[in-house]
């Protein structure tokens, strides 16, 4: 189970405003991806207790990260999301496209608590070059199984994908995106065989590279 043993540490090296991060969507065939932003209140009493459901998203089941995801956004002195469309990746890369959608997340959470600014980042086997001389960077390794923090973020980034890949199903039903959420499953590669990619397919990745019909929505 993560803990705060790291923002602890962090805190007890005079950092205070420690902004976690962690993405969802990198590896799939299809959609965005999304970055969310977590700040934890430092000192707050019963945060362990309050998030304790809270852990790595991906051995979470839906109805867990659902009734985390609104505990996080209560008790988080800010959050943010950020994505990077699946056009902006295939234009840009997946690293410079990731640095982007954290750029989007740290706004959108300096902009939900006016007046925030991170003077730590924690993140989840992520570095963010552009930000190196602005803050420290701690970056780890399975950091959602290892930190609370990055936990908290990659519920926030899971659940706001899954719930966008299931309302762009709704235009796209031939492709089952509120089964597989875009990532490369035998079904997937199955729709792809028979209708071609779509226009929310990432066209950079195999095995999209070599695939011709782009279908209209």
């Amino acid at each position: 189970m993560p803990g705060l043993g790291h923002e602890r540490r962090l805190q007890g090296a005079g950092f205070h405003h420690i902004l976690a991060m962690d993405e969802a969507g990198r590896g799939a065939w299809a959609g965005p991806l999304c970055v969310g932003a977590v700040c934890l209140p430092p000192g707050r009493a019963g945060l362990r207790q309050s998030l304790a459901d809270v852990r790595d998203s991906k051995v979470m089941s839906p109805s867990q990260r659902e009734a985390a995801r609104v505990v996080i956004r209560n008790v988080a002195w800010t959050w943010g999301l950020g994505q990077a469309s699946n056009t902006e990746i295939d234009e840009r890369g997946i690293e410079k496209a990731t640095t982007l959608a954290m750029r989007r997340a740290l706004n959108d959470a300096c902009m939900r608590r006016p007046g925030f600014e991170p003077d730590c980042l924690l993140l989840d086997a992520l570095v963010w070059p552009e930000m190196l001389s602005r803050c420290p960077q701690v970056t780890m390794i399975d950091g959602d199984t290892r930190s609370l923090s990055i936990a908290a973020a990659s519920v926030l980034a899971k659940t706001w994908r899954d719930a966008h890949m299931r309302s762009l199903a709704l235009n796209f039903p031939a492709y089952g995106f509120e089964r597989h959420k875009g990532y490369g499953t035998a079904a997937h590669r199955a729709a792809l065989d028979s209708h071609g990619p779509s226009p929310l397919h990432r066209r950079s990745y195999q095995p999209l590279r070599e695939m011709p019909n782009v279908l209209q929505p």
